[in-house]
């Protein structure tokens, strides 16, 4: 894609789109997280600069299996990974034909298996959330948002470029 073919961000900036498009679930989160890594190899991620750096793509990898997982648990199997860079951010964006949004299941164990994906987006990405697919279309898209470097939880996320929830 050439850079007059990138769309543009809210911020006027170009931003790059890879898509993948899924089907049933066997396998699927090794291929989403093997496109995603291919991606950010191409956009220079990958090798990383350092170990912060080389930890924001072990996040971003991580939080590719966690949304795509949860997908196949409780949506019937994601149908397309969209994955968005500009500006040293990268959306991720999984879309599903569920309407059931995202939902933190209550408190529970951490000793315990299953049911941390969300709190795992909560540590990691830096903002999170879902919006309908758009007209015609049928479910949701579960979208995160990471920045290239990462940023104590502590300090306020520095401004999005990238599409965000428009709710």
């Amino acid at each position: 894609m050439s850079v007059g073919d990138m769309p543009e961000g809210v911020d006027g900036s170009r931003e790059q789109v890879r898509r993948l498009a899924l089907y049933g679930t066997r396998g699927v989160v090794s291929r989403c997280r093997d496109f995603t890594a291919r991606a950010l190899a191409e956009w220079g991620w990958i090798p990383a600069e350092n170990e912060e750096a080389e930890q924001r793509v072990e996040d971003v990898l991580l939080l590719v299996s966690e949304v795509v997982t949860n997908a196949c648990l409780h949506a019937g199997g994601p149908e397309e990974l969209v994955l968005r860079h500009g500006n040293g951010w990268l959306r991720v964006e999984v879309a599903d034909t569920s309407p059931e949004r995202p939902h933190v299941q209550r408190s529970r164990s951490p000793a315990l298996p299953g049911g941390h994906g969300l709190m795992v987006l909560d540590r990691l990405a830096g903002d999170w959330g879902s919006e309908d697919r758009g007209p015609g279309a049928v479910g949701k898209v579960v979208w995160l948002e990471v920045s290239r470097t990462s940023r104590p939880p502590w300090s306020p996320p520095p401004p999005r470029p990238l599409r965000g929830d428009p709710s």
